[in-house]
């Protein structure tokens, strides 16, 4: 069974930043595509970025330059790194296995001063 946990959100300034993990079982991380999705209060998820099985990495137009997708394989877990954080980027933060319905349980991510 695949499982997916995220954490390492909270508050966090304009301009600060912060790195989200996803801890895998029941995949490998290094050869599984994945993704990082985000929904913010009243909008619908949305594609923040993902990396291949080879680990080429793409993003949002609205992120890129500023998050960054990594991974883990000797701990299984694929992070999120962002940095210069917005307030629009206020968001629960969801990873989630490429072009499978297994999701994490997403993990609040709040800038604000």
């Amino acid at each position: 069974q695949v499982q997916l946990v995220e954490s390492g959100g909270g508050l966090v300034q304009p301009g600060g930043s912060l790195k989200l993990s996803c801890a895998a079982s029941g995949i490998a991380v290094g050869i599984e595509p994945m993704a990082w999705y985000r929904q913010a209060p009243g909008q619908q998820r949305e594609l923040v970025g993902n990396i291949t099985y080879i680990g080429r990495t793409t993003y949002a137009d609205s992120v890129k330059g500023r998050f960054s997708i990594l991974r883990d394989v000797a701990k299984n877990t694929l992070y999120l790194q962002m940095n210069r954080l917005k307030q629009e980027d206020t968001a629960v933060y969801y990873c989630t296995v490429t072009a499978t319905n297994v999701w994490g349980q997403g993990t609040l991510v709040t800038v604000s001063s």
